[in-house]
C-alpha cells in the first residue's frame, strides 16, 4: 500500500509539474514568435556557411514544432533558395531540441543536464547540417509540393493582449495535442518508479555496461516515443540506476525519429537521404550518451 502510495504521488507531482511547464513556456514562445517576421528568419538562414546552419539549428531549437508544420517549413525552406545544410539543421535540431524540452529536463533532471544536453545536439545539428550538404546530399530532394496548413506568419492581432491570449490558445492547443503522450510518460514512470527493482535496471543500463548506450539509442529509434513522453520514463530509471547517458541515448533515438516525421520527411526526400538522418540521430544519440557518461 505504501507503495502505491508513493507511485500515485509521485504521477500527480511529476503530471502536474509539467502541465505548468508545458502551458508557461509554449505561451511566451508563441508570443516570442509573433515578434519574428518570418522573413527576417528565411534571410538569416540563407546566409552561406556555418552561419546559415547556425540559425537553422537555432529556430529548429526555438520552435516547438510537430512533424505536420516541421516538415512544410523544410520544403518551404528550400523552396526559397535556404541552403540545403542549414535546412538540414533545422530537421535534426526541431524534434530534439525546443524550450518545452530543455524546460523539462532542467526541472526534472537538473540545470547540468539541461545544459549539456542542449550543447550536444545544437552542435551535432550544425555539424551535422554542413555534413550532409558536403555529401551533396541535396540532390536526394524530390520535387514535390506539400499543402501548407496553418503558418507561423498567419495574422497576427496588434494588441499586447490579444497576442496573449492567441499564445495561450496556441500553447493550450498545443498541450491537448500531447496530453496523452505525456500522461502515458509520467504513468511509466511511475510504475517504474514504484516498481521495477533497482537491480535490474543496474545489471542491464548501468553504468558499468558499455553497451546499455548504443542499445537504448536503438530501442529508441523504433519504439518512437515523444521526449515529452520519455523525459519522464527516463527520470525514473535514472532513480533506479541507469546511467544518465543511456537515458539521454533513449530520449534523443526516440524523440529525433519520430516515425510521423520521417514518414512525412519521405514524401519530400528520397529514402537514402532520410536513411542518413536516422543515422545521423543514432550518432548523436550514442555520441551524446557516451559524453554524459564521461562528463
Amino acid at each position: 500500500m505504501n507503495t502505491l502510495i508513493e507511485t500515485v504521488k509521485y504521477f500527480i507531482i511529476i503530471a502536474a509539474e509539467l502541465t505548468v511547464l508545458f502551458l508557461g513556456i509554449s505561451t511566451v514562445v508563441a508570443l516570442v514568435l509573433m515578434y519574428l517576421p518570418q522573413e527576417k528568419i528565411k534571410a538569416w538562414m540563407s546566409n552561406k556557411g556555418i552561419l546559415g546552419n547556425f540559425v537553422g539549428a537555432f529556430l529548429g531549437s526555438l520552435t516547438p514544432f510537430c512533424a505536420c508544420s516541421t516538415v512544410p517549413m523544410t520544403l518551404g525552406f528550400l523552396e526559397i533558395g535556404v541552403p540545403f545544410g542549414a535546412t538540414m539543421s533545422f530537421v535534426i535540431a526541431s524534434p530534439l531540441l525546443n524550450p518545452i524540452i530543455i524546460a523539462m529536463l532542467l526541472a526534472l533532471m537538473g540545470l547540468k543536464v539541461a545544459l549539456i544536453y542542449f550543447v550536444i545536439v545544437f552542435s551535432a545539428a550544425i555539424i551535422f547540417g554542413i555534413i550532409l550538404e558536403k555529401s551533396g546530399m541535396s540532390k536526394l530532394v524530390k520535387n514535390v509540393r506539400i499543402k501548407q496548413g496553418n503558418r507561423a506568419d498567419d495574422e497576427v492581432p496588434q494588441a499586447f493582449k490579444a497576442k496573449l491570449k492567441l499564445a495561450f490558445m496556441k500553447a493550450w492547443g498545443d498541450f491537448y495535442g500531447i496530453l496523452g503522450y505525456l500522461l502515458i510518460g509520467v504513468g511509466i514512470g511511475a510504475i517504474i518508479y514504484g516498481y521495477l527493482p533497482e537491480d535490474f535496471v543496474l545489471k542491464y543500463a548501468g553504468p558499468d555496461n558499455p553497451f546499455a548506450i548504443p542499445i537504448a539509442a536503438l530501442i529508441g529509434i523504433p519504439l518512437y516515443i515523444r521526449a515529452e513522453t520519455a523525459i519522464p520514463i527516463g527520470l525514473s530509471l535514472m532513480q533506479k540506476g541507469m546511467s544518465v547517458g543511456a537515458v539521454i541515448a533513449l530520449i534523443i533515438g526516440g524523440a529525433g525519429m519520430a516515425i510521423p516525421e520521417m514518414s512525412m520527411l519521405a514524401g519530400i526526400f528520397k529514402k537514402k537521404l532520410v536513411a542518413s538522418i536516422v543515422i545521423v540521430i543514432f550518432l548523436t544519440a550514442v555520441i551524446g550518451g557516451y559524453i554524459f557518461n564521461i562528463l
